[in-house]
């Protein structure tokens, strides 16, 4: 059985995931920019551990990392990374509901993001999640020059809204409990 934990990233763990950004967004922020959101109050940092329960030794591994910023009434989620090696089993959709619950309980009325115009499968997940197409910011991102595509989900305290994250949660720990994995 493999267990998984989200949890606010703390001052210990900084070096580590500063590691794991590299590994999984090119080394999008530094050591500094995460202990800068570690005491910031309009920022929610998350980071997915995986324990393995099937030994003795019950190690637990970063997989992954979620951040969001709380501006007025918008949940702006900026950053999201899974480690490759734990790509497409669903893990970014937990860290994505996680933040999504989060940006819920803070009452932010709207969550918008950027994302890779390339990046299909990441498009397809968020426009699950009802985020719509708003614009576009040519050449966003500087290390490829590739544009990105902001995105809007609006009305996120709607009770609709509410229904549709507990069955997208329903859903996705019946997938992940497929692999093995439980939270």
């Amino acid at each position: 059985m493999k267990i998984l934990e989200i949890c606010p990233l703390q001052t210990s763990q900084v070096k580590e995931v500063v590691i794991l950004d590299r590994i999984c967004l090119g080394g999008m922020w530094t050591e500094e920019a995460y202990l800068r959101e570690i005491e910031s109050p309009n920022s929610s940092l998350l980071t997915l551990h995986l324990a393995n329960n099937e030994s003795e030794n019950t190690n637990s591994t970063k997989v992954g990392i979620g951040c969001l910023w709380s501006i007025l009434e918008e949940a702006h989620i900026i950053l999201r990374g899974i480690q490759p090696d734990f790509q497409r089993q669903g893990l970014g959709t937990l860290i994505l509901l996680t933040l999504l619950r989060d940006a819920i309980a803070r009452q932010l009325e709207w969550a918008t993001l950027e994302v890779n115009a390339n990046n299909k499968k990441a498009i397809n997940l968020y426009k699950k999640f009802g985020f719509e197409i708003a614009g576009k910011r040519k050449g966003y991102y500087h290390s490829t020059g590739d544009d990105a595509l902001v995105l809007w989900l609006k009305k996120i305290q709607h009770p609709y809204f509410e229904t549709a994250l507990n069955q997208w949660q329903y859903n996705l720990k019946i997938d992940l409990g497929k692999n093995n994995y439980y939270w």
